[in-house]
């Protein structure tokens, strides 16, 4: 058996793989939704908390580090289009990014908190919550397509790129909510 064989696996076992896959995006996709959701109910509920919270958050770093996640991205689906030797490179350049924004993001939360994004109350509980939460998913996918840019497998390859894609995506609708709304 190659190493195709054992990352994909035979028959069943590779629609098990897949139909798991499927489970945790979707899995992910509606707990973010839930937060963010109730993000928005938060911000008509306590619009003088939202004001205030607005007026400590940095759209610009978000919008570096939505470039960054777009970008990598970019490379994650490069990878899986590639499917041969050479995705270790795009899987580097995609973890990378992840990785710088987990930087820019801890960047962010640090001047946040020196300028006081405390006084929002239960906004900024809710912000930490799904930016937080996210940023830890960002940083697991991160390490994740290290590991698989180490050991690339045709499974993997394409299992970690759906992943990163639901994180890419999961920030592309917070984004706008959470900093632009």
């Amino acid at each position: 058996m190659g190493e195709m064989d054992i990352a994909v696996g035979k028959g069943e076992s590779a629609g098990a793989d897949s139909v798991l896959l499927w489970i945790l995006v979707w899995s992910e996709l509606v707990a973010f939704g839930a937060l963010l959701v109730a993000f928005l109910v938060m911000t008509v509920v306590d619009v003088d908390g939202a004001a205030l919270l607005r007026s400590h958050l940095h759209p610009g770093l978000a919008a570096v580090n939505t470039l960054l996640l777009v970008f990598s991205g970019w490379q994650a689906a490069l990878a899986v289009r590639r499917g041969d030797g050479s995705v270790r490179r795009p899987l580097v350049i995609a973890a990378l990014c992840g990785l710088a924004f987990v930087a820019v993001k801890t960047v962010e939360y640090v001047i946040e908190i020196r300028t006081g994004i405390g006084g929002a109350g239960r906004l900024a509980e809710l912000y930490f919550l799904i930016t937080g939460f996210h940023l830890l998913h960002v940083a697991f996918g991160a390490g994740i397509l290290l590991l698989v840019a180490w050991r690339p497998s045709r499974g993997n390859v394409l299992m970690i790129a759906t992943l990163w894609h639901a994180i890419d995506l999961i920030w592309l609708v917070m984004f706008p909510i959470v900093y632009l709304t």
